[in-house]
């Protein structure tokens, strides 16, 4: 019997949510410095591949191991699909073009197209008025928070931006498409490694045929210490923390780390770089905060309780 999927997260769901945030708002920094100096499908290829090989190994070090038949791989090779292959494609592609705090933006419409999704292909994610509400909230403080110069970029580089919203639809497609792992009884870390695996086998052959990564020059320490992060932290690690949300807290509000990247990507910015924080970044950082509660529902309801006293 699969876990009960429920709208209203639990504290320990939301430190989770918190820390996949982290995880994936280091990643557009780590693509942002790969890209300069490989192409996006070698950068994909080679962290679909870390994440791959350490995924199978904590697999194997837990004492699980990978499933056989052709039913579950085909599944797999569906999620390697919509939440690497053309994501991770995408995202890289467009951060050759745009800067990532404009990426980052684009990538918080997830939410929304994440509720419309759950809405018209699952029975126990419905939308609701609250939802919607918390939603569009929320996307307006990630709007706030990154400031009107990034703003002032949107229009520009069309195809570039057009990639990140289609990123933004494939990981909504992805986390409804996988909930099926659940009820095909398999566990998030296995779903993590066979799902990378998958995508590896995809992405490898498509790099040695269009980018010949044997005739690139040698990168940078940087660049290769940026693709070991992406592999390591906002792969293996990241894809642990997503299907133990995503089992019992429903897509809908695993989508919602989409809000809180952009938090994490300032932050770490202000605590790793010594950048300065504004009063946009709190006031967006704020309304991020109040859409949340929205979703969530039980600090209103709390609130509308206490009044009612």
């Amino acid at each position: 019997m699969p876990p009960t999927v429920h709208q209203t997260m639990t504290p320990s769901e939301w430190a989770l949510l918190i820390a996949l945030s982290v995880l994936w708002g280091g990643s557009f920094l780590f693509i942002a410095v790969a890209v300069t100096e490989l192409p996006p499908v070698t950068v994909v290829a080679v962290r679909v591949a870390i994440g791959a090989a350490l995924l199978y190994l904590v697999v194997r070090a837990v004492g699980r191991q990978l499933p056989t038949g052709l039913p579950i791989w085909a599944a797999f090779a569906g999620m390697g699909i919509l939440n690497n292959v053309i994501p991770f494609s995408l995202i890289a592609w467009g951060q050759t073009q745009i800067p990532g705090g404009l990426a980052s933006i684009l990538n918080a419409t997830t939410p929304f197209f994440t509720v419309i999704v759950a809405h018209l292909f699952t029975r126990d994610e419905r939308m609701t008025f609250a939802r919607v509400i918390g939603v569009i909230i929320g996307f307006g403080g990630v709007a706030i928070m990154m400031g009107v110069d990034l703003l002032a970029d949107v229009g520009q580089h069309l195809w570039a931006q057009l990639a990140i919203l289609g990123a933004g639809l494939s990981y909504a497609l992805s986390a409804v498409y996988a909930r099926r792992f659940s009820r095909l009884g398999q566990p998030p870390l296995v779903s993590a490694a066979g799902q990378f695996i998958a995508a590896a086998v995809m992405m490898i052959p498509l790099s040695l045929v269009f980018d010949h990564p044997w005739s690139l020059p040698a990168p940078s320490w940087q660049v290769v210490g940026s693709v070991v992060a992406l592999g390591a932290l906002s792969s293996c690690l990241a894809y642990i923390i997503y299907y133990r949300i995503l089992a019992t807290a429903g897509a809908v509000n695993l989508m919602l780390v989409t809000f809180l990247v952009p938090v994490s990507a300032i932050l770490l910015g202000s605590l790793v770089l010594g950048e300065r924080l504004s009063a946009h970044h709190f006031l967006g950082m704020a309304a991020i905060g109040f859409g949340l509660a929205v979703i969530d529902g039980r600090p209103l309801a709390t609130l509308r309780r206490r009044l009612a006293a």
